[in-house]
């Protein structure tokens, strides 16, 4: 059975089948999570397949190997910055997260490490991102109800954690950070 569990720890240090990198269109190392996980995996190594790549557009992922992360793989989602919600940034953000859940799939990944993406530098009001980052882990996993996948968010704050374990308790009562009912589909999930 599939879960989602929110934990206090790096991104970098999770021994999940795939992380995911909070990226920019270019793909470019930045700071915050990116930076974090650029230097942790060998940036000039990351660079390069990142490079080979080209880039993301906004709301969807691409993969690159690991390198010298515990995770084999690095999803890089590209999320909304945020605008006032008046530019699809909803859409976006949904699509980022189910992209690379579908990235994660065909890589045979059950298990998956993600930040709260777009909830830093770009701007998206927290408890926002983390409804949409629920709903959309959680309509995966009620839509391949036969394949069996960990969903780990990985935060380093206190306050964004407390947030993400009530939002989650809210959205799955039953679940709140436990194993996920098969069908667990979030109605009107955009």
């Amino acid at each position: 059975m599939s879960d989602i569990q929110i934990q206090k720890i790096s991104i970098t240090q999770l021994h999940t089948d795939a992380i995911v990198n909070a990226a920019n269109e270019g793909l470019w190392e930045g700071g915050g999570v990116c930076g974090a996980i650029f230097r942790e995996a060998r940036s000039k190594e990351l660079r390069k397949a990142c490079e080979a790549i080209g880039g993301c557009k906004t709301g969807s992922a691409v993969i690159t190997p690991g390198f010298a992360l515990p995770a084999k793989y690095i999803i890089h989602a590209v999320g909304p910055r945020w605008s006032g919600g008046e530019r699809n940034e909803p859409k976006l953000l949904y699509g980022a997260y189910e992209r690379s859940l579908l990235l994660a799939k065909e890589k045979d990944c059950h298990s998956i490490g993600f930040p709260l993406i777009s909830a830093g530098i770009f701007g998206y009001p927290v408890e926002q991102a983390w409804r949409k980052a629920l709903q959309a882990c959680a309509d995966f996993i009620g839509k391949n109800p036969d394949y069996e996948i960990e969903v780990v968010f990985a935060v380093l704050e206190d306050d964004i954690q407390a947030i993400g374990e009530k939002m989650l308790r809210e959205i799955f009562p039953a679940a709140a950070g436990r194993r996920m009912p098969d069908a667990c589909m979030v109605e009107n999930p955009i």
